[in-house]
Protein backbone atom coordinates (compact mmCIF):
# COMPACT_ATOMS: atom_id res chain seq x y z
CA UNK A 1 0.00 0.00 0.00
CA UNK A 2 1.19 3.23 -1.07
CA UNK A 3 1.29 5.98 1.75
CA UNK A 4 2.25 9.24 1.50
CA UNK A 5 2.24 12.33 4.35
CA UNK A 6 1.36 15.59 4.28
CA UNK A 7 5.02 17.26 4.02
CA UNK A 8 5.26 14.91 1.00
CA UNK A 9 2.02 15.98 -0.37
CA UNK A 10 2.10 19.64 -0.01
CA UNK A 11 6.09 19.17 -1.46
CA UNK A 12 4.69 17.54 -4.67
CA UNK A 13 1.84 20.69 -4.94
CA UNK A 14 3.77 23.78 -3.53
CA UNK A 15 5.84 24.24 -6.69
CA UNK A 16 2.41 24.14 -9.07
CA UNK A 17 -0.14 25.28 -6.16
CA UNK A 18 1.71 29.37 -5.80
CA UNK A 19 2.16 29.64 -9.14
CA UNK A 20 -1.39 28.57 -10.04
CA UNK A 21 -3.04 31.11 -7.78
CA UNK A 22 -0.96 33.92 -9.14
CA UNK A 23 -1.76 33.34 -12.64
CA UNK A 24 -5.15 32.68 -11.48
CA UNK A 25 -5.33 36.32 -10.11
CA UNK A 26 -3.83 37.65 -13.46
CA UNK A 27 -5.73 36.01 -15.83
CA UNK A 28 -8.92 37.45 -13.79
CA UNK A 29 -8.06 41.14 -13.75
CA UNK A 30 -5.96 41.54 -17.18
CA UNK A 31 -7.14 42.48 -20.53
CA UNK A 32 -8.98 40.19 -22.60
CA UNK A 33 -8.80 37.21 -20.38
CA UNK A 34 -10.88 38.93 -17.99
CA UNK A 35 -13.82 39.80 -20.55
CA UNK A 36 -16.86 38.23 -19.73
CA UNK A 37 -17.18 35.73 -22.62
CA UNK A 38 -14.12 34.05 -21.22
CA UNK A 39 -15.52 31.06 -19.08
CA UNK A 40 -13.84 30.91 -15.69
CA UNK A 41 -13.17 27.17 -16.38
CA UNK A 42 -10.86 28.72 -19.51
CA UNK A 43 -9.24 30.51 -17.26
CA UNK A 44 -8.85 28.51 -14.56
CA UNK A 45 -7.39 25.59 -16.93
CA UNK A 46 -5.04 27.89 -18.67
CA UNK A 47 -3.88 29.43 -15.33
CA UNK A 48 -2.89 25.71 -14.27
CA UNK A 49 -1.55 24.66 -17.74
CA UNK A 50 1.04 27.68 -17.62
CA UNK A 51 1.99 27.06 -13.77
CA UNK A 52 2.74 23.87 -15.33
CA UNK A 53 4.98 24.88 -18.11
CA UNK A 54 6.75 27.75 -16.04
CA UNK A 55 7.46 26.03 -13.12
CA UNK A 56 11.10 24.28 -13.78
CA UNK A 57 12.20 28.09 -14.27
CA UNK A 58 11.09 29.30 -11.09
CA UNK A 59 12.86 29.16 -7.46
CA UNK A 60 11.94 27.21 -5.06
CA UNK A 61 8.74 28.00 -3.28
CA UNK A 62 8.47 27.38 0.63
CA UNK A 63 6.68 24.45 1.58
CA UNK A 64 3.73 25.47 4.08
CA UNK A 65 1.85 22.61 5.96
CA UNK A 66 -1.72 23.41 5.57
CA UNK A 67 -2.15 23.95 9.14
CA UNK A 68 0.37 26.96 8.89
CA UNK A 69 -1.56 30.34 9.65
CA UNK A 70 1.10 31.46 7.27
CA UNK A 71 -0.41 29.70 4.63
CA UNK A 72 -3.60 31.44 4.12
CA UNK A 73 -2.02 34.90 4.04
CA UNK A 74 0.61 33.20 0.94
CA UNK A 75 -3.09 32.39 -0.25
CA UNK A 76 -3.70 35.92 -0.23
CA UNK A 77 -0.38 37.63 -1.18
CA UNK A 78 -0.55 35.23 -4.74
CA UNK A 79 -4.34 36.43 -5.27
CA UNK A 80 -3.23 40.32 -4.61
CA UNK A 81 0.04 39.88 -6.56
CA UNK A 82 -1.47 38.31 -9.55
CA UNK A 83 -4.65 41.06 -9.43
CA UNK A 84 -2.37 43.73 -9.66
CA UNK A 85 -0.69 42.65 -12.51
CA UNK A 86 -3.47 42.13 -14.40
CA UNK A 87 -4.76 45.57 -12.94
CA UNK A 88 -1.40 47.17 -14.63
CA UNK A 89 -1.86 45.51 -18.07
CA UNK A 90 -5.15 47.16 -17.82
CA UNK A 91 -3.20 50.99 -18.23
CA UNK A 92 -2.44 50.06 -21.63
CA UNK A 93 -6.31 49.97 -22.55
CA UNK A 94 -7.20 52.26 -20.01
CA UNK A 95 -5.15 55.21 -21.88
CA UNK A 96 -6.10 54.40 -25.48
CA UNK A 97 -9.87 54.30 -24.40
CA UNK A 98 -9.42 57.27 -22.74
CA UNK A 99 -7.85 58.55 -25.80
CA UNK A 100 -11.09 57.38 -27.68
CA UNK A 101 -13.33 59.40 -25.31
CA UNK A 102 -11.94 62.53 -25.80
CA UNK A 103 -11.74 62.02 -29.67
CA UNK A 104 -15.36 60.93 -29.36
CA UNK A 105 -16.21 64.02 -27.18
CA UNK A 106 -14.93 66.95 -29.72
CA UNK A 107 -16.65 64.99 -32.60
CA UNK A 108 -20.41 64.88 -30.63
CA UNK A 109 -20.54 61.30 -31.31
CA UNK A 110 -20.11 60.86 -26.81
CA UNK A 111 -24.00 61.04 -27.00
CA UNK A 112 -23.89 58.08 -29.03
CA UNK A 113 -23.29 55.74 -25.98
CA UNK A 114 -24.33 52.56 -25.69
CA UNK A 115 -24.51 49.65 -22.90
CA UNK A 116 -21.27 47.62 -23.20
CA UNK A 117 -21.56 43.59 -21.98
CA UNK A 118 -17.43 43.43 -21.84
CA UNK A 119 -17.61 46.04 -18.85
CA UNK A 120 -21.08 46.24 -18.05
CA UNK A 121 -21.08 50.43 -18.04
CA UNK A 122 -21.89 52.92 -20.84
CA UNK A 123 -19.17 53.00 -23.69
CA UNK A 124 -19.07 55.74 -26.80
CA UNK A 125 -18.72 54.13 -29.79
CA UNK A 126 -15.25 55.60 -31.08
CA UNK A 127 -13.58 54.81 -27.10
CA UNK A 128 -14.68 50.84 -28.32
CA UNK A 129 -13.28 51.22 -31.57
CA UNK A 130 -10.01 52.27 -30.09
CA UNK A 131 -10.72 49.67 -26.87
CA UNK A 132 -10.83 46.78 -30.05
CA UNK A 133 -7.94 48.32 -31.77
CA UNK A 134 -5.60 48.06 -28.63
CA UNK A 135 -7.33 44.87 -27.98
CA UNK A 136 -5.95 43.57 -31.41
CA UNK A 137 -2.53 45.47 -30.94
CA UNK A 138 -2.02 43.94 -27.42
CA UNK A 139 -2.15 40.52 -29.21
CA UNK A 140 0.12 41.71 -32.07
CA UNK A 141 2.53 43.36 -29.81
CA UNK A 142 2.85 39.81 -27.79
CA UNK A 143 1.88 41.59 -24.73
CA UNK A 144 0.04 38.38 -23.81
CA UNK A 145 3.18 36.61 -23.80
CA UNK A 146 4.39 39.57 -21.53
CA UNK A 147 2.01 39.22 -19.26
CA UNK A 148 3.60 35.51 -18.55
CA UNK A 149 7.18 36.75 -18.29
CA UNK A 150 6.02 39.48 -15.63
CA UNK A 151 4.65 36.50 -13.58
CA UNK A 152 7.70 34.21 -13.60
CA UNK A 153 9.88 37.68 -13.17
CA UNK A 154 7.51 38.48 -9.82
CA UNK A 155 8.34 35.12 -8.20
CA UNK A 156 12.39 36.47 -8.20
CA UNK A 157 11.05 40.00 -7.37
CA UNK A 158 8.01 39.35 -4.74
CA UNK A 159 8.54 35.85 -3.45
CA UNK A 160 5.92 33.55 -1.60
CA UNK A 161 5.74 34.27 1.74
CA UNK A 162 6.86 37.97 2.20
CA UNK A 163 3.69 39.14 3.03
CA UNK A 164 1.07 40.69 0.57
CA UNK A 165 1.17 44.41 1.96
CA UNK A 166 4.84 44.17 1.41
CA UNK A 167 4.63 43.10 -1.97
CA UNK A 168 1.71 45.43 -2.45
CA UNK A 169 3.96 48.10 -1.77
CA UNK A 170 6.78 47.58 -3.91
CA UNK A 171 4.63 47.89 -6.83
CA UNK A 172 4.08 51.44 -7.39
CA UNK A 173 0.52 50.94 -8.87
CA UNK A 174 -0.35 54.28 -7.72
CA UNK A 175 2.23 55.90 -10.22
CA UNK A 176 0.64 54.09 -13.27
CA UNK A 177 -2.21 56.27 -13.03
CA UNK A 178 -0.79 59.24 -14.44
CA UNK A 179 0.11 57.03 -17.43
CA UNK A 180 -3.73 57.01 -18.35
CA UNK A 181 -3.79 60.59 -18.83
CA UNK A 182 -0.64 61.35 -20.28
CA UNK A 183 -0.42 58.39 -22.91
CA UNK A 184 -4.47 59.68 -23.73
CA UNK A 185 -3.60 63.11 -23.93
CA UNK A 186 -0.96 62.34 -26.14
CA UNK A 187 -3.18 59.77 -28.58
CA UNK A 188 -5.98 62.04 -28.40
CA UNK A 189 -3.52 65.53 -29.10
CA UNK A 190 -3.71 65.17 -33.44
CA UNK A 191 -7.16 64.94 -33.39
CA UNK A 192 -7.93 67.37 -30.55
CA UNK A 193 -6.04 70.21 -32.78
CA UNK A 194 -7.60 68.96 -35.64
CA UNK A 195 -10.89 69.63 -34.41
CA UNK A 196 -10.03 72.98 -32.94
CA UNK A 197 -8.84 74.21 -35.64
CA UNK A 198 -12.34 73.24 -37.87
CA UNK A 199 -14.49 74.72 -34.46
CA UNK A 200 -12.44 77.73 -35.09
CA UNK A 201 -12.51 77.84 -39.31
CA UNK A 202 -16.57 77.36 -38.54
CA UNK A 203 -16.75 80.77 -36.15
CA UNK A 204 -14.70 82.60 -38.35
CA UNK A 205 -17.12 81.34 -41.39
CA UNK A 206 -20.16 82.32 -38.78
CA UNK A 207 -18.83 85.89 -38.41
CA UNK A 208 -17.98 86.23 -42.24
CA UNK A 209 -21.20 84.66 -43.08
CA UNK A 210 -24.11 85.35 -40.18
CA UNK A 211 -26.76 83.85 -42.81
CA UNK A 212 -24.96 80.41 -42.99
CA UNK A 213 -26.82 77.98 -41.00
CA UNK A 214 -23.18 76.84 -39.11
CA UNK A 215 -25.09 74.33 -36.48
CA UNK A 216 -26.50 72.37 -39.81
CA UNK A 217 -23.22 71.60 -41.49
CA UNK A 218 -20.49 71.84 -38.54
CA UNK A 219 -22.03 68.62 -37.10
CA UNK A 220 -21.17 66.67 -40.70
CA UNK A 221 -18.22 68.54 -41.32
CA UNK A 222 -16.91 67.56 -37.88
CA UNK A 223 -17.56 64.07 -38.15
CA UNK A 224 -16.26 63.99 -41.13
CA UNK A 225 -13.45 65.52 -40.46
CA UNK A 226 -13.11 63.63 -36.97
CA UNK A 227 -13.68 60.45 -38.82
CA UNK A 228 -10.92 61.06 -41.56
CA UNK A 229 -8.45 61.76 -38.99
CA UNK A 230 -9.02 58.66 -37.13
CA UNK A 231 -7.85 56.88 -40.23
CA UNK A 232 -5.06 58.88 -40.88
CA UNK A 233 -3.59 58.67 -37.17
CA UNK A 234 -4.71 55.08 -36.45
CA UNK A 235 -1.45 53.66 -37.41
CA UNK A 236 0.41 55.78 -35.41
CA UNK A 237 -1.50 53.89 -32.35
CA UNK A 238 1.20 50.99 -32.30
CA UNK A 239 4.39 53.33 -31.00
CA UNK A 240 2.34 54.69 -27.60
CA UNK A 241 1.26 51.02 -26.93
CA UNK A 242 4.37 49.77 -27.57
CA UNK A 243 5.96 52.53 -24.97
CA UNK A 244 3.33 51.40 -22.66
CA UNK A 245 3.94 48.05 -22.89
CA UNK A 246 7.56 49.15 -22.08
CA UNK A 247 6.51 50.42 -18.98
CA UNK A 248 4.58 47.52 -18.22
CA UNK A 249 7.84 45.27 -18.46
CA UNK A 250 10.35 47.66 -16.53
CA UNK A 251 7.80 47.49 -13.51
CA UNK A 252 8.18 43.74 -13.16
CA UNK A 253 12.24 43.99 -14.42
CA UNK A 254 11.94 42.28 -17.79
CA UNK A 255 14.74 43.33 -19.84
Amino acid sequence: MVTFTEAQLMAWLAPVFWPFLRILGVLSAAPVFSARSVPMRTRIGLALVIAVCIQPALPEPPTLSLNDPRALGAVAQQLAIGLSIGLAARIVFAAVEMAGEIIGLQMGLNFAGFFDPATGGQASTVGRFYGNAVMLLFIVLNGHLLLIQAVAASFATLPVGDGAWVALRRMPLHELGGLVFGYGLWIALPLVVLLLFVNVVLGIISRIAPQMNVFAIGFPLTLSVGLVGITATLPLLAEPVRQLMQRLAALYGIG
